[in-house]
This record gives C-alpha cells, structure tokens and sequence, in this order.
C-alpha cells in the first residue's frame, strides 16, 4: 500500500464520509508473519554492529577536527583579502552550517546503535548492549535504562489508544469539538491558527518534543498522573520511596537511578567544556548537533507513527501484529538517511514487527514481510519535509468512540474508514 495514493482529502463541499476507501485489520498471527521470514535474518553479529558503530564514532572526530579549521581559515588574512570580510563570512557561517548538518546526521546514527542496543538487536550479549546503549544514549542526552523501558512498552501496545507510550491521539472530546455533522461546526474555532502560528508550533516538536516527554510525558497517555516523567522513578511523590511510577516498578529504580547517574555525567562534562573551551565552542562543536539529533529523531519517529491513513485501535481489535503493520517507512533523506540514519527511516514497519532483528537486515526483511502482508505494509515516497508539514496540518484528532480509528484533519474529514464488519 502506497500512503501517498489514499492521503488525498477531497474538498469539504465534496466530501461524503461514506465514500471513503474502507479498511479492514489483517488477519494473520505474529507466529504466521514471522513464518515468511527467513531465520537467517533474525541473527545479530556482534563484530558487525561493532564495525558501524566504530565506522560512525570516526566519522564524528573526522568531522569534529575539520570544523577546528573552520574560523582560523575563513578569518584570516589571506582568505578575507580574497573572498572579501563580507564574503568570507558567509563562507564561513555556510560551513559551519555544513558541520552542524552532517554531525547531526552522524549523531543521529550513534544514537540509532544505542537504540539497537536498547531493543536487543546489537548483540545477543545483554551485557554489551547495554554498556554501549548507556554510552552513546548518555552521550546524547537520552536515559539509556528508563527510555528503554517506556520504549519497550510503546512497541508491546503500538496503535493502542489505552496503552501506548508515546504519539497517542487527541481525540474529539479531548479538544472539546462537538460530535455534530461536520457542517455544523465552525472550525476556525478549534483549527484556526495562522500558517505562522502552525511552522511555529511545528518547529516547537521538532526541537523541544523529545525532551518534554521524557520530562513531562507530552504526547503520551492523556490520563498519566501530572508530571510523569523518565527521571524519577516514583515520578508522582518523589518522597515516597515505596510508591511505583506509572512507567517503572519498584523493581526497576537502580535502572531509572543509572540512567539519571549517565546524563548526570553528560552535565559535568558539558559544564567543564563550557569553562575550558567556552560556552560558544561547546555549543558550536556538540550542542548545536545535539539539538539536531532531537529535530531527526522526532521528525523520523513522528512521521514513522503519523500519518492519515493508519489505524489505531481500542478494546479487542488490537493486537501486537496490527499495531506494527501501523507503521510507515519512507524513504528518509535518501542516500543520506541510508547511509547515516542506518536505514532507521526507510524500514521501520520491519522493526516495530521484530524489535531484536538488526538494522542492516531491514532491506531484505521487508521484502519477505511486503510480499506476505500485501496491502497491508505502508510505504509513502513524499518529500520528508512536505509530509512533516502536511501529516501536522491533517492529523488532528480521532474520535471518543470505535474500536478502529483514522486521524481527521482540521475540518473533521479522514481518507479512510473500518469496513462495514467494523463500524457500530
């Protein structure tokens, strides 16, 4: 299924709801899926996902030293008398522009190994998994131990409006839409934001979404208790030791505490950057990077789990194997996303179905998994930046009631709806 041939919504004076494509869930088990796949796929090999890992931190200091000759070159005297002092520093704002962009990429892949080692799928040692998920998550600000939990959950109960982690839908009565026809309502109320408004809060995800959920749980259940969050392992009362989290158990606090203990680390080490180097060369060389690593992971997971045309679920229609075919792969920045991104956007349905098989096995397993699940693997070749900025103009609520639910965009209208087997 390409989502790009059903995301059309037609215009609202065209519109007629009981003309949308209909869609009814797969029927197979996880057992039968995974059947079509050969075993070969599932193996992890340690030396390998070592090599990548290792291929990504030289790229980094590759990368790190060639932006040190940045502002020494474009500032001195034999390069401005050139280009101009106008000139040379474009040039030189124009290649930090370049380092800033490909670092960010080069970050986002170590990330992407730390999110292997997470699931499992670096190495069948649980042991190196998760000293180098500890390493490279703490690196980038992420707490290896508790996102990896929460992480877990999210994959157990994707597309579940009642037990995901992470991209739940608001839905109609959670934005205090009536449940009228939809000519009857005056948008502009609820959706009248100005273009402006809308890049501003879009821009808002991008750079500040990941951070808040782990701090205030922002785009996960609605129904969490205020201030739920990944640092805290009692996360309501920080003073009752024997109260559990909504996300962790008792069991797990030495992991919550270990995870703090890393970024912790990541504090100091940024802190005496700041006063070796200076706060400038330290935002320069990591934090501008850094901040980039949080715009690709957010708009890759976003645009991975968003999209008009994806079920999600309620009460017994879920089920682990449709909650993963909700997915979307895309072709992510091309070579680019291939190269740097570990294919972490371009075969994600595969990974939300086997969480432990390795990225570089994606490729070949999605083929096996699209010829057995058919219409049912989505796929979509929009331009990323479009689709960003269109999936955030259509995906707006679901609605209170169903057991099979399609986003509506900002005048109520979907492009898809359940067969008729599926509607109360």
């Amino acid at each position: 299924m390409s989502v790009t041939e059903l995301s059309t919504i037609p215009p609202q004076e065209k519109y007629v709801e009981e003309t949308l494509p209909e869609f009814t869930p797969m029927p197979w088990t996880i057992r039968e899926i995974r059947n079509a796949i050969p075993e070969h796929l599932f193996v992890r090999d340690t030396i390998r996902g070592l090599l990548y890992l290792t291929r990504d931190l030289l790229l980094a200091a590759i990368t790190w030293k060639l932006a040190t000759f940045i502002d020494p070159f474009f500032r001195s005297a034999a390069v401005r008398g050139e280009l101009t002092p106008f000139g040379a520093e474009i040039a030189r704002w124009a290649s930090w522009c370049t380092y800033w962009w490909f670092q960010g990429l080069i970050f986002t892949g170590i990330w992407v190994i730390g999110h292997e080692c997470g699931h499992g799928a670096f190495s069948d040692s649980t042991t190196i998994n998760d000293i180098i998920g500890f390493v490279t998550h703490s690196f980038l600000w992420t707490p290896y131990f508790s996102w990896k939990i929460s992480h877990h959950r999210h994959h157990k109960a994707h597309a579940c409006m009642e037990r995901d982690e992470v991209y739940v839908p608001k839905t109609r009565s959670q934005l205090g839409i009536p449940k009228l026809e939809n000519h009857e309502i005056e948008w502009e109320d609820y959706f009248g934001d100005t273009p402006i408004y809308t890049l501003l809060m879009l821009l808002r995800q991008q750079f500040l979404a990941f951070p808040a959920y782990l701090i205030m749980n922002v785009s996960g259940q609605k129904d969490y208790p205020a201030w739920t969050n990944h640092f805290d392992r009692t996360a309501t009362d920080a003073k009752v030791l024997s109260a559990n989290s909504i996300l962790f158990t008792k069991g797990q606090r030495n992991r919550v505490i270990m995870s703090n203990l890393g970024l912790l680390f990541m504090a100091w080490g940024v802190k005496h950057s700041c006063a070796t180097f200076g706060s400038a060369e330290t935002l320069k060389y990591y934090g501008i990077p850094w901040l980039l690593v949080t715009h690709w992971f957010i708009m890759i997971t976003y645009l991975h789990h968003t999209d008009a045309n994806l079920p999600h679920y309620r009460g017994k229609e879920w089920n682990y194997q449709r909650g993963a075919a909700a997915t979307v792969d895309r072709p992510f920045l091309g070579w680019q996303g291939r190269f740097f991104l570990h294919d972490v956007a371009h075969y994600h349905v595969i990974h939300h179905f086997f969480p432990k098989m390795p990225f570089y096995h994606g490729e070949e397993a999605t083929q096996y998994l699209k010829a057995f699940i058919g219409e049912h693997y989505a796929w979509s070749d929009k331009p990323v930046f479009s689709a960003l900025w269109e999936t955030y103009n259509k995906c707006q609520f679901v609605e209170d009631d169903g057991e099979i639910l399609f986003y509506r965009d900002r005048q109520g209208r979907a492009v898809r709806r359940p067969a008729a087997a599926y509607r109360k």
